[in-house]
């Protein structure tokens, strides 16, 4: 028997895990099999790799050499098949474009977009509420392009690798049970909103609520949020009267729900596409993100109170 890369990553799990049943589970192996596979792995070697022991097992000298070595050779092996791969895909005809998004309402232009472009391609999607979850994966290489968003004072962390390009900045709305007094209103105060309790999405890696509540305790205030929410729950939440909530200025009212502007404009969100900057769209990112960028002028226009806003505010594009 050859001594093979997994025999070494084998011995790497037994020293982490400190146990043969505990190793044995992580490698999805039984344990009297791995006892034999070590066996077989010291012989081959030429001496003991593991003393055993009631409390586990712990290298020899001669199986501390032996890792020292596994520990040099591994990373450097794992780099090359993941760069190797990632380059093959590059090289090979672009069959397959994998779309992230959060929640946000350019998800269906892009995806038009790619297919303008890469009109072979398969494009397939899935989303993620953490903006940060995207793109990690993008900087992976398990994503080609993603709709990503933050806010002020919060931008996204850089990534090796990832282009980020800035695509619009728009306030933040109220969303109101369309019973509610506020829903008479053109605009709603923020004071006003926090009489009131709130559904919002839990808080994770977009630091959305981080963000309300610090613009919140400029007033001296903290929504009291009883209800987590996101998507068609937090909406039901609102129609039923239960709850206030923020939206995104393009979020369209379903009947039950409207959608007030907020007065003063004291949250904002900008919308930002990304992608792997030697990806297979990368040379034909400026062509996505202008393709976008007009889909996002018609979502605008079909938003409403989005649109009235724009109308009050023509040349707003950001928080002062």
């Amino acid at each position: 028997m050859d001594l093979e890369l997994r025999h070494l990553r084998v011995l790497c799990t037994i020293a982490e895990a400190g146990s043969l049943t505990r190793a044995a589970a992580s490698l999805g192996m039984t344990q009297p099999g791995l006892s034999a596979q070590l066996r077989r792995i010291e012989a081959m070697l030429g001496g003991v790799l593991f003393a055993r022991g009631q409390a586990g097992v712990v290298a020899t000298p001669f199986g501390e050499l032996v890792l020292d070595r596994a520990r040099a050779v591994l990373p450097g092996i794992d780099g090359l098949i993941t760069d190797t791969a990632r380059m093959a895909r590059r090289m090979s005809a672009c069959d397959c474009v994998r779309i992230g998004s959060v929640g946000a309402p350019l998800l269906g232009q892009l995806v038009l977009a790619v297919k303008a472009v890469l009109p072979d391609a398969r494009v397939t999607t899935r989303c993620q509420h953490s903006p940060v979850t995207l793109l990690d994966e993008l900087a992976a290489d398990r994503l080609e392009a993603a709709v990503l968003g933050d806010h002020p004072d919060q931008r996204l962390p850089h990534r090796d690798g990832v282009v980020l390009r800035p695509l619009a900045t728009e306030p933040v709305f109220a969303l109101l049970p369309a019973s509610h007094p506020l829903a008479r209103r053109e605009e709603v105060p923020l004071t006003a909103l926090l009489d009131e309790d709130w559904a919002a999405p839990r808080p994770d890696g977009d630091r959305t609520r981080e963000y309300w509540s610090t613009v919140c305790a400029a007033a001296d205030r903290s929504p009291y949020i009883p209800y987590e929410a996101e998507g068609r729950p937090l909406i039901e939440l609102v129609r039923a009267g239960l709850a206030v909530s923020l939206c995104q200025a393009t979020f369209i009212e379903v009947p039950g729900t409207a959608v007030r502007p907020l007065a003063g404009n004291p949250l904002w969100y900008r919308h930002v596409l990304a992608w792997h900057h030697d990806g297979p769209l990368a040379r034909h990112g400026d062509d996505i993100l202008r393709r976008v960028t007009a889909g996002y002028r018609d979502t605008c226009a079909a938003a409403p109170a989005y649109a009235r806003w724009r109308t009050r505010h023509p040349h707003a594009t950001g928080p002062a």
